[in-house]
């Protein structure tokens, strides 16, 4: 296998990292775009590109997989890029006051969830242990983005879909509820691999 120098500066630029990329820069726009809270193209734009981003957290890895361009940059930075637009969303939603009251808990739960997965992983990746994505994580990804999506339009929306944002509260619910199950999910079995001592 090469392993040259050559080869890895190759697999850094691939598609599927590029793509990656794109979603790391895609957290500052969309962030950007909310500060403009009461301007409908804003928020067009906003959901636009996280759509965008949102969808390039399918393809990199698909990509990368079957093209054989699976790097370590690209396995260190792709669980980044997406914990970066989920939480800076949060929190601009929160400071614009789109989230907002007892909902401010779900958005909670999510960002705490992702942080207690960082660490697990990072924590296993040193036994070298991997857990498996499960289907219940996938739901709960598909929630929170959708969620995410119908908040970021906010207002904008409302004009083309009345209740909307009702929409995107709800769904940002389901995918705490679904957090809080995938996150004891992950400790279980991260728990199973703690020596004891």
């Amino acid at each position: 296998m090469d392993s040259s120098p050559q080869r890895t500066r190759s697999k850094n630029w691939s598609l599927p990292n590029i793509l990656t990329y794109g979603r790391v820069v895609a957290v500052p726009v969309v962030v950007a775009l909310m500060f403009w809270p009461e301007k409908d193209w804003a928020r067009w734009t906003a959901l636009g590109i996280f759509a965008l981003a949102a969808i390039t957290d399918f393809f990199d890895g698909y990509l990368a997989r079957i093209w054989s361009l699976q790097s370590s940059l690209g396995r260190m930075l792709d669980p980044i890029a997406d914990k970066l637009l989920v939480g800076a969303c949060l929190l601009i939603l929160t400071a614009i006051q789109q989230i907002k009251g007892v909902t401010v808990w779900a958005a909670l739960i999510i960002l705490l969830r992702e942080i207690l997965v960082s660490g697990l992983r990072e924590f296993l990746a040193e036994l070298r242990v991997s857990v498996p994505v499960s289907t219940v994580a996938k739901w709960k990804t598909t929630a929170q983005l959708l969620a995410l999506g119908f908040l970021i339009v906010g207002p904008a929306g409302e004009k083309v879909l009345p209740g909307s944002q009702m929409i995107g509260i709800v769904l940002l619910w389901i995918a705490a509820v679904l957090t809080l199950y995938t996150g004891w999910d992950y400790l279980k079995a991260s728990l199973t691999h703690v020596p004891d001592e």
